[in-house]
């Protein structure tokens, strides 16, 4: 990437320290709530469903979403989306990560409502 802009090349960086952290977070805590409970998650190896992991990588827990769709339909009156549900392992790390699955429920209930 090439950035002509000293200010262009501070807010890049800035984003990126940004993402770098919020990885190292994601993954900070997944791996101790997984340390206190003394457990291991599976699902997250694309090649073997059932390996089993107690320090999983944030990259890792990342890519367990990135099969989730949401669709579009605007009516006249209104807009409708549905989105895909979440699977067993999606679940799991919404509640090593400290969140509730309405996080991801709610965006379609509130979604449904007339603009």
């Amino acid at each position: 990437m090439y950035v002509q802009r000293d200010d262009h090349a501070t807010g890049l960086i800035r984003l990126l320290s940004i993402a770098l952290r919020v990885l190292t977070l994601t993954e900070f805590v997944g791996r101790r709530h997984l340390a206190l409970e003394q457990g291991k998650m599976a699902g997250l190896s694309a090649g073997h469903p059932k390996r089993e992991t107690a320090r999983p990588t944030a990259e890792r827990l990342l890519e367990a979403f990135q099969d989730l769709t949401l669709t579009v339909i605007e009516l006249p009156q209104r807009t409708m989306r549905h989105m895909t549900p979440l699977s067993p392992v999606q679940l799991r790390i919404l509640e090593i990560l400290g969140f509730s699955s309405e996080v991801y429920t709610s965006l379609e209930a509130i979604s449904v409502e007339p603009p």
